[in-house]
């Protein structure tokens, strides 16, 4: 399903603003649905399975806004003049083996194509990308990176290592290693069977 999107200005990584709920998952690359989660029973009462799980539901939001928050930080200290949305448009057009169309883009970012065309535009206005004509059908457009783009891209890396290392900061290299394992088999959604 698609949704939506706008530039990403009014977010994290984000589009998420730090306080109050919102619902982001445009082109921005931060998914995340903001809104108040219901615990089932009070901390510290011997909660079971569903009221911890709740609090899981809770602290996964609040890290998601933190990270959003401390990302958006550190681009807007490298002064790159690139909104979250645009950030993760890059990084994505840096995946494809070959310049995609529009429509590739929009369905690899999960958002309508009216939303990519905006991107697209303010990237090219920047000198960040370019439209070309597709070689074997020039009726077909597709979106290349310049070398403006490639090095936006390298300072965007600086900026999101630097916001993760903030972020990580008070974890031991045990607890990273934990996390990242975790972390791991939540993306993967890999079910662990419970005894």
């Amino acid at each position: 399903m698609t949704h939506p999107a706008t530039d990403g200005s009014a977010g994290p990584h984000g589009p998420a603003g730090p306080d109050g709920p919102a619902r982001s998952d445009g082109p921005d690359g931060s998914v995340g649905t903001e809104v108040g989660t219901e615990v089932g029973t009070e901390v510290g009462t011997g909660v079971g399975a569903e009221g911890s799980e709740g609090q899981l539901a809770e602290q996964l939001l609040r890290l998601t806004r933190r990270v959003h928050r401390i990302q958006k930080r550190h681009l807007e200290r490298h002064d790159l003049g690139i909104t979250p949305a645009q950030s993760r448009l890059l990084r994505t057009l840096a995946h494809f083996g070959a310049p995609p169309r529009m429509a590739d883009l929009a369905e690899r970012l999960e958002v309508v194509p009216r939303a990519v065309t905006t991107l697209v535009d303010a990237l090219e206005a920047g000198g960040r990308v370019r439209r070309a004509p597709d070689p074997a059908n020039r009726r077909v457009i597709r979106i290349e990176l310049t070398e403006a783009g490639h090095e936006a891209l390298r300072e965007l890396h600086a900026a999101r290592r630097s916001a993760a290392e903030e972020i990580l900061a008070p974890l031991t290299e045990e607890q990273r290693v934990v996390l990242g394992g975790l972390l791991d088999t939540l993306v993967d959604g890999v079910a662990v069977r419970r005894c």
